[in-house]
């Protein structure tokens, strides 16, 4: 998780993580999964090519940098992945989380503000086809 100082929002601060890839039983599924749930918040396909018979996606966010990448498992994963995906505000939260809902996605914590990570820390958290706890959250 990355700390900021949010008495100084005006201030640039550098990500330490440059992308992420999740290996997945089925891309297409798994895509289909982060595009439809995570719309309110921008996510969009930006790039695709082949890996074996599959494909690897780049997904992004507003600013269109494929920083999370869906690609084919070629083993067998028992670990549970946890990815945070920001939202700009509480209500594009509470609009993943009516997506989620919507499409029968298994809603792990519903809306709501998490002080015990820091105040104003408002996010849904969600199982996506992997079995992989998801979040869609804003800093507020």
């Amino acid at each position: 998780m990355v700390r900021v100082r949010l008495s100084d929002p005006g201030r640039t601060f550098r990500r330490m993580l440059d992308h992420l890839g999740v290996q997945v039983s089925d891309v297409n599924a798994s895509v289909d999964f982060y595009l439809r749930t995570f719309a309110a918040i921008g996510v969009r396909e930006v790039m695709r090519f082949p890996v074996g018979d599959s494909f690897a996606v780049g997904l992004a966010g507003p600013d269109g940098n494929p920083d999370f990448w869906v690609s084919p498992a070629f083993g067998a994963e028992a670990r549970e992945l946890h990815v945070g995906l920001r939202a700009p505000d509480r209500a594009s939260v509470d609009a993943v989380h009516a997506a989620a809902v919507e499409a029968g996605v298994e809603v792990l914590h519903a809306p709501r503000e998490w002080p015990e990570y820091h105040p104003g820390y408002y996010a849904v958290f969600l199982r996506d086809p992997d079995g992989h706890n998801v979040e869609a959250v804003t800093h507020g």
